[in-house]
């Protein structure tokens, strides 16, 4: 058992990293997606103009990407936050099959204050652990993102593509 953990039996999932990684981000999403509703996002909506708030033109492919989300869910999720006004759509100057969109002044606008919201909130969890611990923390987190972003990578170009009859 890890002192953390000696007030009760010790599962499996109580010391492997995935679950608690998981868990931890339910408990701590669960507490600000309540906040998201309040302001009249939806969960998905919210992490993508979250993370068009402060970008340059991105793919719909990245955009589904950063926001955790399917990309056919996240399409129709930008039809519908372009006809607000949120976020518009453009060409990729090279690549005509690539549409990148960007967030408009009247979405960054509507997401400005959950934004400042989600920064206070995530100082309150981080607090108890001091500045230089959530530092290093998101820092481990960052790194192992990229090693198996980059894993994830070589393993998508390594798949045998399917034979076509």
């Amino acid at each position: 058992m890890t002192s953390a953990q000696t007030s009760r039996p010790l599962h499996f999932t109580d010391d492997y990293l995935p679950a608690l990684l998981a868990l931890a981000s339910a408990l701590i999403s669960g507490e600000f997606h309540k906040v998201v509703r309040a302001h009249g996002f939806s969960v998905s909506e919210w992490r993508i103009m979250a993370s068009l708030a402060d970008s340059k033109p991105i793919s719909i492919g990245e955009l589904a990407h950063m926001a955790v989300a399917k990309q056919p869910t996240v399409t129709r999720l930008l039809d519908r936050m372009a006809a607000r006004g949120q976020i518009e759509r453009l060409r990729h100057e090279k690549d005509r099959r690539i549409t990148l969109v960007r967030i408009t002044p009247e979405g960054r606008r509507s997401v400005q204050q959950l934004i400042d919201l989600a920064r206070e909130h995530e100082r309150q969890v981080l607090e108890p652990f001091g500045l230089a611990r959530a530092e290093e923390l998101k820092k481990t987190l960052w790194q192992i993102v990229e090693l198996h972003s980059a894993k994830s990578r070589r393993d998508h170009d390594a798949e045998p593509v399917a034979a076509e009859d």
